[in-house]
C-alpha cells in the first residue's frame, strides 16, 4: 500500500487517524512550527508511533526545482511534485525590516506568498501562460500548504512570523474548492501555520456559482475578483470563462458574500496597453462597483514570449487610478515586482520545460 502525504489532513482529521488524538497536535507543531525533515526528528514522539508514521505516511510533497532571485528582493520558485509535475509560487517582500535611530527593531520584514492551486488551469485566459499548457490536475490540500512552508524554511522566516498568503498562482482556486478550503483551515489552526483567515486571499476568476459556496462555508478569508475588463465583450475575449460567468453574475454573487465590515472586496484589473487602459472603461469600472465595498487593485501586464498583448504606459495607468479615486473608489497600483526574473505566472514553469527538452 502506498504511503499517504500527512500534510493533507487538519489537525481534527489527523487526531481521528493517529491515537492517543493528543499527538496529532505535536506532530502538527513539529511539522509546522518546527519545520522537521523527518519523522525520526520529532522527539516528543514515541519510537513505536513515530515508525508507524515512518510505516504510513510521507512529509513533504514537493522539492524546489528552481529558485529565481529578482533585485527587488522577490523569489519565483518552480516546485517539483512527487509525480514529476510542476508549479510556481512566489515570495514577495512587502514591507522592509525597519529600526529607530537607536538601531532597535521596529519591524521585520513583512512577506506575501502566492500559491499555486492547480497544475496548469482550465480557465484559458488570453493573457495568461499557464492557461496555454492545459489543466493536468488539482492540487492536494497537502500540496498547497506545502508551498508555503518550503518557501519559509528556505527563507529562515520564523514560526511565529506572520505572512499573507494570495491563492494567485497556477490554477483556478475555486475549481478546486474542497482542497482549498481544506488548506485554508490548515494555515489557520493554531497549532499548525497559525495564519489567521484575515491573512488569507482567495483569488478567483468569478466563477460565481463557486463564490456563492465559499460564502456558505464561511471561512473569514479575503475575496479577489480577477476582473480585468467592464464589458462581457472584452472579457470574453480576454477570459472564456466569461461565456458561463458573466459579469453581472459575479457582482451579484459578491454582493452575497459575507464580508468583514472592515474589510473590502479586492478587483484586480490588468490594465492592457490600448485595450482597456482608458478613461471611458475607468468611469465603466466606477458604475460597476456601486455599492460594494471594493479596493481596485490595477496591474500591469508583464509581456511574455507568444503574447500580443503590450505593457501600458505609466501615466494611462495613473491617470486610470486618478479617475477612480476621485470619484471614491479606493484604488492601489500594484507594484511591480520580479521584471528581471520569470515574472509572469506560468513563465518559469514554461521556460524550464522547454530548456529540459533541448
Amino acid at each position: 500500500m502506498s504511503k499517504i502525504n500527512i500534510m493533507d489532513f487538519t489537525k481534527d482529521e489527523l487526531s481521528s487517524m493517529i491515537k492517543p488524538s493528543f499527538r496529532a497536535k505535536q506532530i502538527y507543531e513539529w511539522i509546522y512550527k518546527k519545520y522537521v525533515n523527518s519523522f525520526d526528528d520529532m522527539k516528543n514522539i514515541p519510537k513505536d508511533l513515530r515508525e508507524e508514521l515512518k510505516a504510513n505516511y510521507f512529509l513533504h510533497p514537493l522539492k524546489i526545482a528552481t529558485v529565481e532571485n529578482s533585485s527587488d528582493g522577490s523569489k519565483k520558485y518552480l516546485f517539483l511534485l512527487q509525480d514529476g509535475k510542476t508549479v510556481e509560487s512566489v515570495l514577495l517582500p512587502m514591507k522592509k525590516e525597519q529600526h529607530d535611530k537607536e538601531g532597535r527593531l521596529i519591524h521585520h520584514t513583512r512577506y506575501t506568498i502566492c500559491i499555486s492551486s492547480q497544475v496548469g488551469c482550465k480557465i484559458g485566459c488570453s493573457f495568461c501562460l499557464t492557461g496555454k499548457s492545459g489543466f493536468l490536475r488539482d492540487l492536494s490540500a497537502g500540496e498547497i500548504t506545502a508551498q508555503v512552508l518550503m518557501i519559509k524554511k528556505d527563507n529562515e522566516i520564523a514560526q511565529n512570523r506572520r505572512v499573507n498568503i494570495v491563492f494567485m498562482g497556477m490554477g483556478e482556486p475555486l475549481d478546486n474548492l474542497e482542497n482549498v478550503q481544506k488548506s485554508v483551515k490548515i494555515f489557520s489552526d493554531p497549532h499548525g501555520f497559525s495564519i489567521s483567515p484575515r491573512r488569507q486571499t482567495i483569488s478567483t476568476s468569478g466563477l460565481s456559482a463557486q463564490i456563492k459556496k465559499l460564502g456558505e462555508m464561511d471561512l473569514g478569508v479575503l475575496l479577489a475578483i480577477s476582473l480585468h475588463a467592464v464589458d462581457d465583450k472584452l472579457r470574453e475575449q480576454l477570459m472564456p470563462i466569461n461565456r458561463a460567468y458573466n459579469i453581472e453574475s459575479i457582482i451579484k454573487a459578491v454582493k452575497e458574500f459575507p464580508v468583514d465590515a472592515r474589510k473590502r472586496v479586492m478587483f484586480e484589473y490588468l490594465v492592457i496597453k490600448n485595450l482597456n487602459d482608458d478613461i471611458k472603461s475607468a468611469k465603466k469600472l466606477v458604475k460597476l462597483l456601486n455599492g460594494i465595498n471594493a479596493k481596485v487593485n490595477l496591474i500591469f501586464f508583464n509581456p511574455h514570449d507568444g503574447s500580443s498583448y503590450q505593457r501600458p504606459e505609466i501615466k494611462d495607468v495613473l491617470a486610470f487610478q486618478d479617475y477612480l479615486l476621485k470619484h471614491g473608489v479606493l484604488c492601489t497600483i500594484r507594484e511591480s515586482k520580479g521584471l528581471d526574473i520569470s515574472a509572469a505566472c506560468g513563465q518559469l514553469k514554461d521556460r524550464k520545460e522547454k530548456e529540459d527538452i533541448k
